[in-house]
């Protein structure tokens, strides 16, 4: 039996799992976000398909800084390829860009869907304004040979 006026060795512990340590109470401290360089100028490029919308930002160079799309905003089947689904998209992409500090874009776009005369007009309504803008769908120029006639 242990005295109050005896120590206890240092490994013992009054909690009553063994090997367990007691929480001190103090949380750690965060670090702050990572302070981002400064990109006044950019490339956005819009991928809109008949099924969904996407939409990238990067850095001249091509570097990406954010992107999105109608799945990663919340929105399911058929509606992923709306204008109004193209509209939030770029809100989104462009919420998440604010700190880099973008405030012009040449766009690319690409596809045939619904959503890119919406996210284009969008970019605009966000506050990122469109110094160019370039339509890089790609066209078959004789492209692949056809299927051969069926027979019946």
């Amino acid at each position: 039996m242990i005295d109050d006026t005896q120590k206890k060795p240092a490994g013992e512990s009054d909690s009553p799992v063994e090997g367990k340590k007691e929480k001190t109470g103090k949380a750690k401290p965060r670090k702050s976000k990572k302070a981002h360089t400064q990109i006044p100028q950019g490339k956005a490029y819009i991928q809109a398909t008949y099924n969904n919308t996407i939409v990238s930002l990067t850095d001249m160079n091509g570097n990406v800084l954010a992107w999105s799309s109608a799945g990663v905003v919340g929105f399911k089947g058929p509606k992923k390829a709306t204008p109004y689904a193209a509209s939030v998209i770029v809100r989104d992409v462009v919420e998440k860009v604010k700190d880099f500090g973008l405030k012009e874009v040449s766009v690319f776009i690409t596809g045939v869907g619904q959503g890119r005369e919406g996210a284009l007009r969008a970019l605009n309504a966000n506050g990122v304004g469109v110094l160019s803008m370039k339509d890089i769908t790609p066209i078959p120029h004789n492209g692949c040979r056809p299927p051969r006639p069926r027979r019946v």
